[in-house]
């Protein structure tokens, strides 16, 4: 793949569990990277960024910039050729207000930095961090088939399901500014659930949270039988990377390596670590967690949509159109829970 080094380009958010290492890829490039943050000078933020820029090639420049500040991106995208807007919040965990915490931002947030990418005329693409929940709401909404980037979720709402609604409700704003004009193109990765190590031990990332919540033993007596689609970080980096710079890109892309389950998860971990953790044997009957699901901040709805139910990806477009190689769920798990072991959040 050839990439245009002459130009620089823009990460958004890019402090973030899948933007530093997208950062990583392009300062091996060689590229100079514009990069914005809340704020440039939190060091417990930005010095993994910082120590990006001395150890590679390319050039990191550090920019303050808020989503929901209309043109705050402005300064940072001027002579960019191609913006990444990674930037979104993602909170599934003690929310009160899903339209005000979650979905309001990220429609905001994108309008905003693509509102900037049409008044600057040096950006000829933008790509966009989506997930797979844009492509369907609960597991139940596959109905038993393969999903694919034809697929819409139309089943979440701000009370049902707000993060999804919120990625879903955000892409759409994107396509609909993208066909507005014709400058740019818009390039659209949707990952499933990403994991694999962080380059910041300052991470509060969701997806990091639910490894955690495994091996300290908080799943111990049993987990549900729930079906997700994982994707590796270091794997979604290189997807924005060949989603950016490949003249072949176009529309949307499902990034999943392999749909597993939380007793999946749990078994991985057994297989390398045998009796070091407290980790789930068994799946706990539907019945009983529909019981007990909102004693513990799951809906009914919830369970009755996504427990039980399968779930599987077609991911052909991303290995023919960007030519992605995916690591194998294990390896992905496994490096993944060294690094928190390594850093001390987990303890065997």
């Amino acid at each position: 793949m050839q990439i245009d080094t002459n130009h620089p380009v823009l990460v958004t958010g890019a402090n973030g569990y899948v933007a530093s290492w997208l950062v990583q890829r392009l300062l091996e490039e060689g590229l100079t990277v514009h990069v914005t943050v809340r704020d440039p000078a939190n060091d417990a933020k930005v010095a993994h960024l910082k120590a990006l820029d001395e150890q590679l090639p390319g050039t990191l420049k550090l920019f303050a910039a808020d989503l929901l500040t209309e043109g705050s991106f402005a300064a940072a995208m001027e002579g960019c050729r191609v913006v990444f807007h990674t930037a979104s919040p993602f909170v599934v965990r003690g929310i009160s207000d899903g339209e005000k915490d979650l979905i309001e931002p990220a429609v905001r947030g994108t309008r905003n930095v693509l509102g900037s990418a049409d008044a600057t005329p040096s950006v000829h693409r933008v790509v966009l961090t989506s997930s797979v929940v844009a492509i369907y709401g609960d597991n139940a909404d596959a109905r038993g088939r393969r999903l694919t980037e034809e697929d819409w979720n139309t089943t979440s709402t701000a009370n049902h399901q707000p993060y999804p609604c919120s990625k879903t409700r955000a892409e759409h704003a994107a396509w609909e500014m993208a066909r507005a004009q014709s400058r740019w193109d818009l390039v659209v990765v949707n990952p499933g659930l990403v994991l694999g190590p962080s380059l910041s031990q300052s991470s509060n990332s969701e997806s990091l949270a639910i490894l955690g919540d495994l091996v300290k033993g908080k799943l111990r007596t049993g987990v549900p039988k729930l079906d997700m689609g994982v994707v590796d970080v270091r794997d979604v980096a290189e997807a924005h990377l060949r989603a950016g710079f490949l003249p072949q890109a176009e529309g949307r892309h499902i990034l999943v390596s392999e749909t597993v389950s939380m007793l999946d998860l749990a078994n991985i971990i057994r297989a390398e670590h045998g009796g070091r953790f407290k980790l789930p044997r068994n799946t706990v009957p539907k019945p009983l967690v529909w019981l007990v699901g909102p004693f513990q901040g799951i809906s009914r709805r919830f369970v009755a949509r996504n427990v039980g139910h399968p779930l599987a990806f077609d991911n052909r477009k991303s290995r023919e159109s960007l030519g992605l190689v995916y690591r194998p769920a294990q390896q992905t798990v496994l490096e993944h829970l060294q690094q928190m072991l390594d850093d001390g959040v987990v303890r065997g």
